[in-house]
């Protein structure tokens, strides 16, 4: 059995900055590639960024890019998504996801095991 944990959501200002953290147990960390996802109210859920299980090879959706920063450490068995510059547009239920079969996964039927989710809320 895997599972996914993530933390680090919250309500911030505009501007302001995030990390989201996702502790992934159950399984051999290192064999998963990692990604995450959003769903806001009233939408679908949308791909935001994944990483390779080596960390060499990040995927960004285009409307978080240069905002947005996806890491791992395979020692701690978590990923992490650094969230900065916030705008109002982010606000979402953020979701981890790990992926044993493709090198990159980006789309959410890639991956296999999913965490609960996270909140962020972004005032303007």
């Amino acid at each position: 059995q895997v599972h996914l944990v993530e933390s680090g959501g919250g309500l911030v200002q505009a501007g302001g900055s995030l990390r989201l953290s996702c502790v992934v147990s159950g399984r051999t960390f290192g064999s998963f590639a990692l990604g995450w996802f959003r769903q806001a109210p009233g939408k679908e859920r949308e791909p935001v960024s994944s990483i390779t299980w080596s960390g060499g090879s990040t995927y960004y959706a285009d409307s978080v890019k240069g905002r947005f920063t996806i890491s791992r450490d395979n020692t701690k068995n978590t990923v992490y998504l650094q969230i900065n510059s916030l705008k109002p547009e982010d606000t979402a239920i953020y979701y981890c996801a790990a992926d044993v079969v493709n090198l990159l996964p980006t789309k959410a039927h890639e991956f296999e095991y999913w965490g609960q989710g996270t909140q962020v809320t972004v005032s303007s």
